[in-house]
């Protein structure tokens, strides 16, 4: 009764391996990442700014905006979530007086 374990107690999971990529993969990534910061920080500057543009347009870059993410990291809709889409809920409800 000492320190076997049964074969319904939980083992260690083995360790996974990180995912290997090249520099070139790396370094694109790291291309399509700045030009997704770039793209939320003109769409949210030109939201802010602009006293022309409507509630419908500041929807449609929104959306557009999105749909860029998605398509350019396909597999990432949960981090588009978490980091941009609080700051554009936030800026169209302070631009607008959105509730």
């Amino acid at each position: 009764m000492g320190s076997t374990h049964s074969n319904w107690e939980q083992q260690p999971a083995p360790p996974v391996p990180p995912a290997f990529q090249s520099p070139e993969e790396l370094q694109e990534e790291s291309r399509k990442i700045r030009r997704l910061q770039m793209v939320v920080s003109m769409v949210t500057q030109t939201i802010a700014q602009d006293a022309t543009l409507s509630v419908e347009m500041a929807s449609e870059m929104v959306a557009d905006t999105r749909r860029l993410a998605l398509g350019m990291f396909p597999d990432k809709e949960l981090a588009f979530n978490l980091i941009f889409w609080p700051r554009l809920q936030r800026l169209m409800r302070e631009r607008y007086r959105m509730q």
